[in-house]
């Protein structure tokens, strides 16, 4: 289980590099620098809410240490970069994402290996992708200016990373058919996006 979290996310890197020829790939230095350091800062840091139990401490830690935060922050930092022009705006940012969330993946199964929970160790590499994904599927609406998508895909960027949280908190307090109905969700943008990318690269 510690290798399925370790090699998950740069696995399916490539495997997502594979349906996107785009020869270079803006900020891809800054991802990686910007995920290390992350990773070592959450590493050494420990976390940042101390669950307890099965209830609103333990969806908080999902939310901040555990699912929502560690995928969704490198969109945050990909529009903070844009707004500064830093990174133009039509960027691939779920690349971009992909290779900051490699040294945070690596980090939290050398954390986590101790615990061999399979729920902490294979679910939450699944859900960062469905959210890195899926966000990325997206934004793609708002930044080809869709007007008539722009506010439920906005909706849904928000509402991605915490249904994520919910699924994994659910699985964890072993409320088994919220959490996998809530999985089934987060991972219909990611499924929708990779179908989109073999139907692109197949004409």
């Amino acid at each position: 289980m510690m290798l399925f979290c370790f090699l998950w996310v740069p696995l399916f890197y490539l495997f997502w590099r594979s349906l996107n020829d785009e020869s270079a790939l803006e900020g891809g230095t800054w991802a990686l620098l910007l995920g290390t350091i992350a990773a070592l800062f959450r590493y050494f840091l420990g976390s940042f809410v101390n669950p307890e139990g099965f209830g609103l401490s333990r969806w908080t830690s999902a939310c901040i240490d555990v699912v929502a935060l560690p995928a969704a922050l490198p969109y945050v930092v990909c529009v903070i970069f844009a707004l500064f022009r830093l990174l133009p705006f039509q960027s691939n940012f779920t690349n971009y994402a992909f290779l900051w969330l490699i040294p945070v993946a690596v980090a939290r199964s050398l954390g986590w290996s101790s615990q061999n929970n399979p729920i902490l160790l294979m679910g939450a590499p699944v859900l960062w992708t469905a959210i890195v994904v899926g966000m990325g599927f997206l934004i793609r609406f708002v930044q080809n200016g869709w007007g008539w998508m722009m506010i439920p895909s906005i909706l849904g960027v928000i509402a991605l990373p915490l249904a994520a949280a919910t699924s994994y908190w659910a699985l964890f307090a072993q409320h088994t058919i919220l959490g996998m109905g809530l999985l089934v969700v987060c991972l219909v943008p990611m499924v929708l996006s990779i179908v989109f990318a073999f139907m692109e690269k197949g004409h």
